[in-house]
C-alpha cells in the first residue's frame, strides 16, 4: 500500500473530510488496508457520474487544492499510502490515515518517548533531562507531546544535547499548546520534526489529546513515563503501548503513587526503574532484543 498518486492521496483527504467520528475513521482505515485505493472508496460513497457533474471528481480537485494549499505553506501532508508514512506506526491498529509534519521526516525513525504529567517535581524534571540526554547519547531521537512539564524538559534536554526530538502533538499543526511553548514547537521542528494527526487549524478538546498518546506511542520504539498522577493523560499511553505491544518502563513513583501505575506494571513488557540509570539500562537491553533473536537464529541454523 506505497506510492499513492496525487488523486489517491486527494481522495484519501476527501473521505476523510466526510468521515467525522473517530470509529468511522478507523473503520475507513481498515477499509483502505483491505482495499488500498480511496478513488475507488470515495467511488462507492459518492454514488455514478450523472449527466450534469462527476461528484467523485469533484470532490477530488476540491481536496487537491486544499492540500496545495497546506503544502505551500510548508506543511507536509503524509498519508497512510506513501512511503514516507513514518514505518513503526504503520504497524498499529489504530495508526491515523493522515499525518501533518513540519521538520525532517525520517521513516525509519529509533525513538523513546519521554512523557508525564505537565505538573511535574524538581526531582522529575531532573530525571525528563537525564533520559533525555542519554537518549541522544545513544542516537535516538526523543518523542514527546509538547505540554508542559516532562515533555517540555525532554524537548529541551534533547535539544541541548545536540539531538533529533520529535513532538507529537494534540492539536492541529498551525496551532500552539500551551501558547508559551510557541518558540519550542518552532525549535523542535527546525531540529526534528513536529507531527499532528489533526487538521492543521483544529484546536485542542478532550479527544484529541487521548489520540495523540496512541499515535506517540506507535510511532515510539517504547515509552518512558517518569511522573504522573492518577488521571494523568499518560496513562492513556502507558495502556496504548500495552495494546501496540510496545515496551514501557515506569519510573517508580508512578508505580507508587497510581493505583493505574500499579496495575500496569503486572501487564507483559512493562518495566520500572527507581532512576534514569536503570531506565537507560532497561533501554539498552530493549535495543539488544533485536541482535539477540539473530544470535539465536545463527545458532539453530
Amino acid at each position: 500500500m506505497s506510492g499513492w498518486d496525487e488523486r489517491e492521496r486527494a481522495a484519501l483527504l476527501a473521505l476523510l473530510r466526510r468521515t467525522p467520528a473517530e470509529k468511522d475513521e478507523r473503520a475507513l482505515v481498515q477499509r483502505l488496508t483491505e482495499e488500498p485505493s480511496p478513488v475507488r472508496v470515495l467511488s462507492e460513497h459518492l454514488g455514478p457520474v450523472d449527466l450534469f457533474s462527476d461528484p467523485v471528481e469533484e470532490a477530488i480537485a476540491a481536496a487537491a487544492q486544499e492540500l496545495a494549499s497546506w503544502e505551500q505553506d510548508g506543511i507536509h501532508v503524509i498519508t497512510m499510502g506513501d512511503d514516507r508514512y513514518p514505518h513503526r506506526l504503520r504497524d498499529v491498529f489504530d495508526r491515523p490515515p493522515l499525518l501533518f509534519a513540519r521538520g525532517a521526516v525520517i521513516e525509519e525513525d529509533d525513538g523513546v518517548a519521554v512523557v508525564g504529567s505537565r505538573a511535574v517535581s524538581p526531582r522529575g524534571r531532573e530525571v525528563a533531562a537525564e533520559l533525555a540526554t542519554r537518549l541522544v547519547e545513544r542516537g535516538l531521537t526523543v518523542v514527546s507531546g509538547l505540554a508542559a512539564g516532562v515533555d517540555t524538559m525532554a524537548h529541551q534536554a534533547a535539544l541541548r544535547a545536540g539531538g533529533r526530538t520529535v513532538a507529537i502533538i494534540g492539536t492541529g499543526i498551525r496551532r500552539h499548546f500551551p501558547p508559551e511553548n510557541r518558540h519550542l514547537h518552532r525549535e523542535v521542528a527546525e531540529r526534528g520534526a513536529v507531527f499532528s494527526q489533526f487538521w492543521p487549524d483544529r484546536a485542542p478538546d478532550k479527544t484529541t489529546f487521548p489520540l495523540r498518546n496512541g499515535t506517540m506511542s506507535g510511532y515510539s520504539l517504547a515509552t518512558i513515563i517518569v511522573e504522573a498522577g492518577e488521571r494523568s493523560g499518560t496513562r492513556i499511553q502507558a495502556r496504548r503501548a500495552v495494546e501496540h505491544g510496545r515496551p514501557v518502563i515506569l519510573m517508580r513513583s508512578v508505580v507508587d503513587r497510581t493505583d493505574w501505575g500499579r496495575v500496569t506494571a503486572d501487564k507483559p513488557d512493562v518495566h520500572v526503574a527507581d532512576d534514569a540509570g536503570e531506565a537507560m539500562a532497561i533501554v539498552d537491553a530493549l535495543l539488544d532484543r533485536p541482535s539477540q533473536l539473530e544470535r539465536f537464529l545463527s545458532r539453530i541454523g
